[in-house]
């Protein structure tokens, strides 16, 4: 009963924070990236400019990437917490999708930030202040991940050694 419990928790909070993760990068692609990008117009011109122009910050394919991490999370976290996984099975794999949240957040800015640069002729959205925390927090869990592994596989082969056979006194 303690590892399913332990397997919960590791799920559900790898769950809140891959979702975590994803909400907050949509507001920057979709609001604060545009906002920065072009001070002193609102985000309601910021759209009526692009649009005017033939551009969009395109919305749907933005929220679509980006919900691919939680939609993994939740898969994974219902199948673990069903087939009493040890809690390690759900923290690897949650960790894997929120070291890959840096490369999903490059590939869902792509379309809004060309969108605003062919529209407002700015360029380096991906680089503003309000990008590098989720560079970060991938970096993060790709570490966390790395010492995992290795903790965990030098822990096994520590249980897979045979016990020293005693020799028989003669």
């Amino acid at each position: 009963m303690r590892r399913r419990r332990q397997t919960i928790i590791v799920s559900t909070v790898g769950v809140a924070v891959v979702v975590i993760y994803a909400g907050l990068a949509a507001l920057q692609i979709l609001v604060f990236t545009p906002l920065a990008a072009v001070p002193g117009l609102s985000l309601a011109e910021v759209k009526a400019e692009m649009h005017s122009a033939g551009e969009s910050l395109n919305e749907a394919s933005t929220i679509s990437i980006l919900a691919i991490g939680p939609l993994i999370a939740v898969v994974v976290a219902a199948i673990a917490v069903r087939a009493r996984a040890h809690p390690a099975i759900p923290a690897i794999t949650l960790l894997s999708v929120l070291m890959l949240g840096g490369p999903g957040l490059f590939v869902a800015s792509f379309g809004p930030g060309m969108g605003m640069a062919d529209t407002f002729m700015v360029a380096g959205g991906i680089f503003l202040p309000g990008v590098m925390p989720f560079f970060v927090v991938s970096v993060i869990a790709g570490v966390a991940l790395t010492v995992g592994v290795i903790l965990a596989a030098t822990l096994a082969r520590g249980r897979a050694r045979p016990e020293p056979a005693s020799r028989p006194s003669v």
